[in-house]
Parts: C-alpha cells; structure tokens; sequence
C-alpha cells in the first residue's frame, strides 16, 4: 500500500474528524432541549411565621421548578399543627429576601387538593405554569398580565429567596407554620456542552490516526 506524506495523511484525517463534529453538531441542534430543573426547600415552622407563634407544628416544603417543561411541583408534608389546615400558597415576592410578607401568588383560595380540616398530612402535585388556574389573578396582573410573565414573576422570586410556603389553620389565619424557600440542589441538565463533544471528537480522531498511522508503517 503506499503511504501517505506525513502532512498528507494528518491531512485527510483532520478533514474527516472536523465532517464527523459538524455532523454531530447538526444532529445537537435538531434535538430537542434537555429541561433544566431546579429544587427548593422550606422548613416549615411557626418561628418562621411573621409575626412568629408558639406551634408545635413542623413540615418540609420542596418546590421543583421546570423552565422547559413550564411546570412547577409541590411537595409538601407537615404535622402536630394546633389548628385544622384551611389553606396553602406560595407567597412572592417580599422585599428583601428570607424576611416579611408578601401577597399570594399561586392558586386561591388554596392549592387543589390540598389536605385541609387535618392536623398532619401530605401533598404532590404539579402545575402548568401557563395556566391562569395556578396563579392567583391578583398576581398575573400585577406581574404583566400573562400567565408566562407571571411564571417569570414567581420562578424569579423563589430563586431570590423572596418566596415562601405558608400553611393557614383555623388556629392561626395568617398561617401557623412557613418556610422561605431555598436551593436544595444545583441546576441538572442532560445535555453535554457541545465543546466537550467536539474536543472528544477531535481526541478519538487523533488516536485513531496515530493507531493507523503505525499500521501503515
């Protein structure tokens, strides 16, 4: 078989790597995009309630936020509360962050489904965020009007510390135990960079050719 000059065949491989990455750049962006999803946590105490009470009653709020998707979900679990539940929301946004009072901003009078007339309970449920239905419409207009302005509104204020899960009973009206919410994880994505694929193209090429390069030899 004749060789190839040195150039020459470092040539041929360079032009069929870089074909390999264009393609497999192209193939990146005709697919669909990975959502990103973002976790928040609130310890629910009385302490934490503005003005603070004496309760016994506890619960943990977490919060999943999807800007793909345009959902939210809601899982929450709570107990010993003196009063019977009435209601839940997400309050946004205070004024300064993990302090304050700000108005409701998710579903009135109370999150669908929500356990109420219990002491100790649990909830899971996931919004679509474009739906007027998960908001309270005093918050869509004070926050642009749509329902997407809203989501940005909301999602914003929970990322910003500014937001809070409130849980009322027929003991304590304004609510007897609350938790500003705050981030329980970092960002997650299934989508590689598109630099590190093509640096991992451009390395296998490089391997590939020195192993032919030896066997031509």
């Amino acid at each position: 078989m004749p060789k190839l000059p040195l150039y020459g065949y470092f040539l041929s491989q360079s032009v069929a790597v870089a074909t390999l990455g264009i393609a497999m750049l192209a193939a990146m962006g005709n697919a669909p995009t990975s959502a990103i999803q973002l976790v928040f946590q609130a310890d629910l105490t009385g302490s934490a309630e503005s003005p603070a009470n004496a309760s016994a009653g506890t619960g943990t709020a977490l919060i999943t936020l999807d800007d793909i998707a345009n959902t939210m979900r809601v899982q929450v679990n709570f107990s010993q509360l003196t009063g019977n539940t009435t209601a839940a929301h997400i309050h946004s946004a205070t004024a300064s962050a993990g302090t304050g009072t700000a108005g409701v901003a998710t579903t009135t009078p109370t999150f669908p489904g929500f356990p109420t007339g219990v002491k100790s309970g649990s909830y899971d449920q996931t919004f679509n965020m474009l739906l007027s239905s998960s908001y309270n419409a005093a918050f869509i207009t004070a926050n642009g009007g749509t329902t997407s302005s809203a989501q940005t509104a909301l999602f914003n204020g929970i990322q910003s510390g500014k937001a809070y899960f409130n849980i009322h009973t027929s003991s304590f009206s304004g609510g007897e135990i609350r938790g500003f919410l705050a981030p329980m994880s970092a960002p997650a994505t299934g989508v590689p960079e598109p630099d590190s694929i093509l640096g991992l193209i451009v390395g296998t090429g490089f391997l590939l050719g020195l192993t032919k390069k030896y066997k031509m030899q």
